[in-house]
């Protein structure tokens, strides 16, 4: 194995810089992995840009990187159900305790959680990590990197229309037709709703969703009012929605949301905005508009893994841009730039195939 962990290391705002690292090596019950493919998130660029989101603030240089899947190469002197050669995708976010949240099933709302590429927590960019073994999952031989790596976006997807009530039948909006929107789309379209409305400010990004199975598109404009977009909304579904799934964290679609879900349906706010927001709750409250929120994912990696090897989910049309580890300030610019959808670095020199 080559000593070289090339690494992509946060150092403060805007400081972003590839370093070598030593080869870590696994505690007794984590593997360590040679990693392959790592999706840059909205997230990653945040902190690269801003040196924060909300209260995880960083104070010291981090590894970024939380979208990935890799080859195990060692494994933990407790680990049973893994070895040498796996191919798997990783979920990032790992319960240190045993606490409520954990035992009620709910380990993704645990106050003491690793959550990968978050301050202090260093990411898995990287030629090499370790990572909790019950925390990666095996991908099946017709399953590539790529996909294992969009599982952890496609979790997004899957713990929103779970927390939604996605069903047979439903009507559902989604508000921004970014990554996660456009996750939301695919799972939504697996889980039964038989109409699905998106809405965007880019038109190629509206485009993608056509292509991935929204059944309407629609263009939002600068200065469009919220309930004029509910009313839109409204006018091509024939009907109010059961669900809108809020993916942008921007005031007035959170406001569009709730004025466009019907009477007794619910919200479901993925996105991250400013911390205060000022919506419309007594028109919820006097509709019974469920408002729930999202953090992260839980319980959703084997649910993802079995969607893509079924082929019920298909998310390798949204991976538009790859780059070899090395030009990984290239790559990071070019989603800063908001060009295509996904993009996705490549962490092994000798294998660049998805």
């Amino acid at each position: 194995m080559e000593q070289d962990n090339l690494s992509v290391v946060l150092h403060s705002k805007g400081d972003l810089r590839l370093e070598k690292r030593p080869v870590p090596e696994p505690g007794p019950n984590e593997v360590l992995l040679q990693m392959h493919s790592v999706g840059i998130c909205g997230s990653d660029v945040h902190y690269w840009q801003h040196g924060s989101i909300g209260d995880f603030v960083l104070t010291k240089p981090m590894v970024l990187g939380h979208e990935a899947a890799g080859r195990v190469v060692k494994v933990g002197s407790a680990v049973k159900h893994l070895q040498a050669g796996d191919r798997v995708a990783v979920e990032p976010t790992v319960p240190r305790e045993m606490d409520e949240f954990f035992k009620s099933g709910r380990y993704n709302l645990s106050p003491t959680i690793f959550c990968c590429a978050t301050p202090p927590d260093d990411g898995s960019l990287c030629r090499y990590y370790t990572h909790s073994a019950n925390f990666c999952y095996k991908l099946p031989d017709n399953v590539t990197f790529e996909e294992g790596s969009l599982v952890e976006p496609l979790s997004v997807g899957i713990h929103a229309c779970r927390r939604a009530g996605v069903t047979l039948g439903s009507t559902v909006l989604i508000c921004g037709a970014g990554p996660i929107g456009l996750v939301s789309l695919l799972v939504a379209k697996a889980m039964g709703a038989s109409q699905v409305v998106i809405t965007d400010l880019f038109p190629e990004r509206l485009a993608m969703a056509k292509v991935l199975g929204a059944d309407f598109q629609l263009t939002v404009k600068q200065g469009d009012g919220p309930q004029q977009l509910a009313k839109r909304v409204e006018g091509l579904l024939g009907a109010q929605p059961h669900i809108t799934i809020e993916c942008t964290g921007v005031e007035s679609s959170i406001q569009t949301a709730i004025y466009a879900t019907r009477s007794g349906g619910v919200v479901v706010v993925v996105g991250l905005g400013s911390e205060m927001a000022t919506i419309p709750l007594i028109n919820a409250a006097t509709r019974e508009v469920d408002i729930r929120g999202v953090f992260r994912y839980c319980n959703t990696w084997p649910m993802a893994i079995a969607m893509l090897a079924s082929g019920k989910v298909n998310v390798k049309p949204l991976v538009t841009h790859r780059f070899p580890l090395e030009q990984a300030v290239q790559a990071f610019e070019t989603t800063r730039q908001g060009l295509g959808i996904k993009v996705m670095l490549k962490c092994d020199q000798n294998d660049q195939n998805p």
